[in-house]
C-alpha cells in the first residue's frame, strides 16, 4: 500500500471474498509496477494513505459468483486495468473506462500488487486465455493489460495508416509498446521521440525506424525536412506539457495527434494552431477491455510480443524496491511476482 509519498510497504490485508454474485476472486500470477503508479507516489496525484496499488495484473480465477457464467474456476485470466459492467451504454460503445459503475484497481479497490483480487463485474471485465500459460507467456501477456493496449489505442487515435509517417513522443513502456502498435499497424516510417538513448536499441526492436532525442533542437527540422513538412498521426504517451507542444510542431495540416499520456502538469493547449490548421486532437484514457481479445489473439499466435518492456521482475515482497527503481528510471517496467 501507498503509506505516503515515497513510500510503498507490503503489509497483510484480510483475504478478498465474494461480496456480489457478479464477482470473481482471482489470485495474482503477475502484476506490474506502471509509470502512472509513479504519480502518486511522488506526491503528483492525490492519494489517500493506505490506498492500495498495482493495476497491471494477471491470475486464476479461484472462486466466482452465483451470476458469473463467461468466466470459470481455475481459468487463466487478463485482467484490464479498470473494471466495467460489460452491458451499460458506454461499455456497448466501447468506453470501458466511461463506465459508471465502473472503476480502476488500487485505491480504494484491491489492488493488483497482492497475492488475490476481488473482481467486480468479471463476465464484464476479465478476458480468459483458454490456454497453459508458463513463465515466458505470462510475461508476454502482462503487458497487454495495460502498457501494449494504451500504445494500441494511441495508434488508433492517431489514425495511423498503412504506409504512414508516425511520430511517436515518449521511450517509456507506453511509448515503446505505440511503436510496436504503428509497426502492426503496418506504417511505413516511425520517428520515436525520447530521452533515454540507452533505450535506443529496444526502441528499435519495437518498431522504431528513427530514434531521436525530445531536447535536441535539430528533432523538429530533421522530421520536418524528412516528412515535407510534419507528419499526419502523432502518438503522444508522455503526458507532459513539452510533449504537447512537441506534437503540435510535429503533425502537418490536417493531421492528428492521439494523446494517452496522463496529462499531468499539462495546463495549456495551442487551439489556435489546431483550429487554424485543421489538425484533431483526440486524448483520453485507454479502454483497454476493447483490445484485449484481439491483442491476446495475436500473441498466442506469436504475431506480438510487447514483453521486451519488461526490464526486470522482482517478489512481492520487494515492491518497495521495484519503485524506487522505476521512480529513478532504472527500470522501463517491473514485473512483480507474488
Amino acid at each position: 500500500m501507498l503509506e505516503d509519498a515515497g513510500r510503498v510497504r507490503l503489509v497483510d490485508v484480510p483475504d478478498p471474498v465474494i461480496e456480489q454474485p457478479g464477482d470473481a476472486l482471482v489470485r495474482v500470477s503477475l502484476a506490474a509496477v506502471c509509470g502512472s503508479d509513479l504519480w502518486p507516489f511522488r506526491g503528483q496525484e492525490a492519494f489517500t494513505p493506505g490506498d492500495r496499488m498495482g493495476h497491471e495484473w494477471i491470475g486464476v480465477v479461484e472462486e466466482v459468483g452465483a451470476d458469473v457464467t463467461r468466466i470459470r474456476p481455475r481459468d487463466l485470466v487478463l485482467a484490464p486495468f479498470a473494471f466495467s459492467d460489460g452491458s451499460c451504454r458506454q461499455c456497448r460503445d466501447g468506453l470501458f473506462t466511461s463506465c459508471p459503475n465502473g472503476g480502476f484497481w488500487g485505491g480504494r479497490h484491491d489492488g493488483g500488487q497482492a497475492e488475490a483480487v476481488r473482481v467486480p463485474f468479471a463476465d464484464g471485465t476479465l478476458v480468459p486465455v483458454r490456454t497453459d500459460a508458463d513463465a515466458e507467456l505470462l510475461r508476454r501477456l502482462l503487458p497487454l493489460t495495460d502498457v501494449m493496449a494504451t500504445g494500441a489505442h494511441a495508434a488508433v487515435l492517431a489514425d495511423v495508416r498503412p504506409g504512414s509517417a508516425v511520430v511517436v513522443l515518449g521511450d517509456g513502456a507506453v511509448g515503446l509498446c505505440a511503436a510496436l502498435a504503428a509497426r502492426r499497424a503496418r506504417a511505413g516510417r516511425i520517428f520515436l521521440v525520447g530521452r533515454h538513448p540507452e533505450r535506443s536499441d529496444l526502441a528499435r526492436r519495437m518498431g522504431a525506424t528513427d530514434i531521436l532525442a525530445a531536447d535536441d533542437p535539430a528533432t523538429i527540422g530533421f522530421i520536418q525536412d524528412e516528412t515535407k513538412g510534419g507528419v499526419r498521426s502523432v502518438a503522444e504517451c508522455a503526458g507532459t506539457q513539452s510533449a504537447l507542444d512537441l506534437a503540435t510542431e510535429l503533425v502537418r495540416p490536417g493531421g492528428i495527434i492521439g494523446s494517452v499520456g496522463v496529462p499531468n502538469g499539462v495546463d495549456r493547449v495551442d487551439l489556435y494552431r489546431l483550429f487554424r490548421h485543421n489538425i484533431a486532437l483526440r486524448a483520453g484514457v485507454t479502454p483497454a477491455r476493447r483490445y484485449l481479445e484481439p491483442l491476446l489473439a495475436e500473441t498466442l499466435a506469436g504475431q506480438l510480443d510487447a514483453s521486451p518492456v519488461v526490464s526486470a521482475e522482482m517478489s512481492l515482497e520487494d515492491v518497495a524496491t521495484a519503485y524506487r527503481a522505476m521512480d529513478t528510471r532504472q527500470a522501463i517496467k517491473i514485473a512483480i511476482r507474488p
